[in-house]
């Protein structure tokens, strides 16, 4: 069985030599960008941990890693525009260093590129990767549009804030896992566990995503911080202390939500001290570590052996290594 890093190593090399290029550049150039910017590559090395598990064809696997991340950098893309984000890894958002239109037709035509991937598998293979991903893809988008939704919204219940980061971040993960355990032949049972493991692993980690985003260092980051609060983002954070803050806390609250023209960097500071006073950063981190948890409890459910589960183990509580 390979290493996480050899799989990663092996992944990297397939990603530089995979780039998607043509004509005209000013079509493909913002997609070599994203691309090129970095990232954990989380979705398709869980791709190739999943079918290295089963002891799978890793060069059959990695169209697919690709496809998976190609997918990935293709909602980033379309994300930062409707958020109007500046940064992303460290580096101005596509549409900021392109422009517009450059930056929705560039991310068209990545959409496209990902079923191109895809088609190197067996027909049969094929059928069970296209309706996981497709679904997967479809609540994506759905999550996205609850994203939206929620920022027009006075209250937002916890639980359908859990739905929204379910959708808009976790299921790719779980259907990472479980299209790389469909090429390696793995049983049904051991598919759903797979695909369990991805959804409650990205819960966790879009929860902490939440945390660090007001209070996490923003060169490590990599975006702006207090960036959700700027935009009034239904963040796990926001979303506890609406449900939590009375008296003054809850006249800044919507003070802050509603006012057209404030600092904005009085605003983070005040909604910054709010959240610590009502400890909701506290709540947060013990429903991550909740989620944690059940993934690492589904993970080992899988009856592979020890042995072959502890990279896989080691590298999803790796995701939790940032800090605040």
């Amino acid at each position: 069985m390979a290493s996480l890093l050899q799989l990663a190593d092996t992944y990297q090399q397939y990603h530089n030599a995979s780039g998607i290029k043509g004509f005209p550049p000013e079509l493909y150039t913002p997609v070599e960008y994203i691309m090129a910017l970095g990232g954990k590559r989380a979705r398709p090395v869980l791709c190739l941990a999943a079918c290295d598990l089963f002891d799978g064809n890793i060069q059959q696997a990695l169209p697919l890693a690709y496809a998976l991340e190609l997918f990935h950098n293709f909602t980033l893309v379309h994300d930062d525009i409707m958020d109007q984000a500046p940064l992303r890894r460290g580096h101005h958002t596509v549409h900021k260093q392109f422009g517009m239109p450059r930056a929705i037709l560039s991310g068209d035509v990545m959409m496209i590129y990902v079923y191109e991937y895809f088609k190197h598998l067996p027909d049969k293979a094929f059928r069970e990767v296209i309706n996981v991903f497709n679904q997967s893809a479809i609540q994506v988008c759905e999550g996205q549009q609850l994203d939206m939704n929620f920022e027009a919204r006075e209250q937002v219940a916890q639980h359908e804030y859990l739905q929204m980061i379910t959708y808009k971040t976790a299921v790719l993960l779980g259907a990472s896992l479980q299209i790389g355990g469909i090429v390696a032949g793995a049983s049904e049972t051991d598919q759903k566990a797979l695909y369990k493991v991805g959804v409650d692993t990205g819960i966790a980690f879009q929860i902490q995503d939440d945390i660090l985003d007001s209070f996490g260092d923003e060169a490590s980051f990599g975006k702006s911080i207090g960036g959700d609060i700027r935009q009034n983002k239904k963040t796990y954070l926001l979303v506890r202390a609406l449900e939590l803050a009375t008296g003054e806390d809850k006249a800044q609250l919507e003070y802050y939500l509603h006012a057209p023209d404030v600092d904005p960097e009085q605003k983070v500071a005040t909604v910054k001290q709010i959240y610590k006073q009502l400890q909701v950063t506290v709540k947060a981190e013990e429903v991550r570590q909740q989620y944690h948890k059940s993934a690492v409890e589904a993970l080992n459910s899988i009856e592979v052996g020890s042995t072959k589960l502890e990279p896989l183990l080691e590298y999803i509580n790796s995701l939790f290594e940032r800090k605040v």
